[in-house]
């Protein structure tokens, strides 16, 4: 796929640690960056950054959600906090054709700040 080569060169650019998982999926796994685990896929015509947070918690805690969606709504640059399946996930698409590098940077960047800074907020509800 066309996109691949400007994910990856982005990648190699910014010097980010990273593998291919799929013909369309990068992982990233960049303890520097604070970027631990995340897939990278491109289906065009967007490019999806995602990461697992944590777990849901076993127990179903209204204030836990309600801290999910508060982070959402005041503190988070790109992406969202989002649930899927048994998990919480970080969540942030761009768009293919107009992504720039410094788009793309911003995104990471974005992510790997709110895993570092909301690592207490939501530490409290694991189990």
């Amino acid at each position: 796929m066309a996109g691949m080569n400007k994910v990856e060169q982005y990648l190699i650019d910014l010097d980010v640690s990273y593998e291919e998982a799929a013909a369309n999926t990068f992982y990233v796994n960049d303890e520097v960056r604070g970027l631990p685990g995340l897939a990278i896929t491109v289906e065009e015509p967007v490019v999806i950054v995602r990461g697992k947070v944590m777990p849901l918690p076993k127990k179903r805690d209204p204030e836990f959600y309600e801290a999910l969606l508060k982070l959402n709504a005041t503190d988070i640059v790109h992406g969202a906090y989002g649930i899927e399946g048994s998990d919480v996930v970080i969540v942030d698409t761009l768009e293919y054709d107009t992504m720039d590098k410094s788009e793309f940077e911003a995104s990471l960047d974005a992510i790997g700040m709110a895993l570092a800074r909301h690592y207490t907020v939501l530490g409290k509800y694991r189990d």
